[in-house]
């Protein structure tokens, strides 16, 4: 069964405090450290320390960083110190330290031997985080840069917390809707206010909540995980929890503890609902190949479907429907998209809910070669059992063979998976 990530948000998120929580759900702290080790980084050091946080006893991340000596992260706080803030680790600016692009830490996690999951997750936040810096500075995403001591902070943190769900077994990510503070926070190029602009940014489309306290409680890695990874926003329900976890910030508030709760359990498939956006545009003048190319480009940019319905328009026009299914955090991107690509002038937008079945994916081998299975439960019951299309289409051309033939050998193989599986 999958194994869901609850992140509740109490006072924001930010990466350190996210590692550190996911270490006191019991994520092997040498394990992290030694896949870490392997990357072609910086020497550094990290442990996790215990704190109490207005009576909750809780983890706090410590690292040490080779070119600034020891000091602990101090971010989802609104404290600022003189060598790193997670609002100031990307522009297009120049700085005294090194400077990686984003580009080039993109290419050393492609390139690395972390899990595959690691890697895909951990590349889905660096690149979020660099969209939205790029698009503020006014920069292509792969130009964005990390001074160096920002890089090597976000690589631990992104990397690290990846890691942890790996090595917890987490399946899938759900969050709270997210308090980010309120003020003003120093950056390199001044005073701006909370939250800040890459923070709010990478927001869009994710429900927020009341800030409970003054400063930055939000930072922009902390939404850039949220952004890339979480799947479902709202509050803790039909949800069996089985550990609990909480990382620490650094600032102290008077009447609210600091701190990040992660839950790890199962999510109840029985009674799951899930918020789904529906966009849909009306045109009668665009072409054939525009509407197959904003296909393409509405899966590209995260849509769940896009399909097309022929309809009769005023003036007796036949023209088409064009309706996208899309998670909240896409709404925007994808608005964007229609209008653009399309000739339509606006964009109608409802939310409906869907019960879904609880889904996971499993590996099996068949004669031709690997293929993932999606199984779809309700109460533990398997009703569905899908080969997902690319990897039996990938596997019947290296092979030569029909694809109906890798599709009914996956179907095979999985059933003497579960049957093996249930007699034990």
């Amino acid at each position: 069964m999958s194994r869901t990530l609850y992140l509740d948000c109490i006072s924001g998120i930010s990466g350190d405090m996210l590692l550190a929580a996911l270490f006191d759900l019991g994520a092997d702290l040498q394990y992290v450290k030694s896949e870490l080790e392997k990357l072609p980084v910086d020497e550094f050091d990290l442990w996790v320390d215990t704190v109490d946080k207005l009576g909750i006893t809780a983890k706090k991340l410590g690292m040490r960083l080779p070119e600034v000596g020891e000091h602990e992260h101090s971010h989802g706080d609104g404290h600022t110190h003189s060598h790193t803030h997670e609002d100031g680790l990307l522009h297009g600016h120049s700085h005294a330290h090194e400077h990686r692009r984003a580009a080039m830490i993109l290419e050393m996690i492609r390139e690395s031997e972390l899990p595959e999951r690691v890697k895909a997750r951990s590349g889905a936040v660096f690149d979020a985080i660099a969209v939205a810096e790029g698009k503020i500075h006014g920069i292509d995403p792969a130009e964005v840069h990390f001074h160096e001591v920002g890089a090597m902070d976000s690589i631990l943190d992104i990397i690290g917390a990846c890691l942890a769900m790996e090595n917890l077994g987490v399946d899938e990510i759900h969050a709270s809707p997210v308090p980010t503070g309120y003020g003003k926070v120093k950056m390199a190029h001044g005073l701006y206010p909370v939250p800040a602009p890459a923070t709010a940014e990478l927001l869009k489309g994710i429900p927020l909540a009341k800030s409970p306290a003054e400063g930055e409680l939000t930072t922009p890695t902390g939404a850039g995980v949220l952004r890339a990874l979480a799947t479902r926003f709202g509050p803790l329900e039909n949800f069996t929890v089985d550990a609990i976890g909480y990382g620490a910030g650094t600032k102290n508030f008077p009447e609210h503890p600091n701190v990040l709760r992660a839950m790890l359990g199962q999510a109840v498939g029985s009674e799951c609902r899930e918020t789904i956006h529906v966009l849909e545009a009306q045109v009668d003048d665009c072409t054939a190949e525009t509407c197959g190319y904003v296909m393409e480009r509405l899966f590209e940019n995260g849509a769940l479907d896009v399909y097309y319905t022929s309809v009769q328009m005023k003036k007796n026009r036949p023209g088409t429907l064009v309706s996208v299914l899309c998670a909240s955090v896409d709404v925007s991107r994808l608005e964007e998209i229609l209008l653009r690509e399309t000739t339509t002038f606006g964009v109608r937008q409802s939310i409906w809910t869907r019960r879904a079945l609880a889904r996971e994916f499993e590996t099996v081998e068949t004669p031709y070669g690997s293929v993932r299975v999606k199984i779809g439960s309700l109460n533990g019951r398997v009703l569905q059992e899908t080969p997902e299309y690319e990897d039996v289409a990938r596997v019947a051309r290296e092979n030569g063979v029909p694809f109906r033939e890798v599709y009914r050998a996956a179907l095979h193989e999985n059933k003497k998976t579960s049957l093996s599986q249930e007699s034990r």
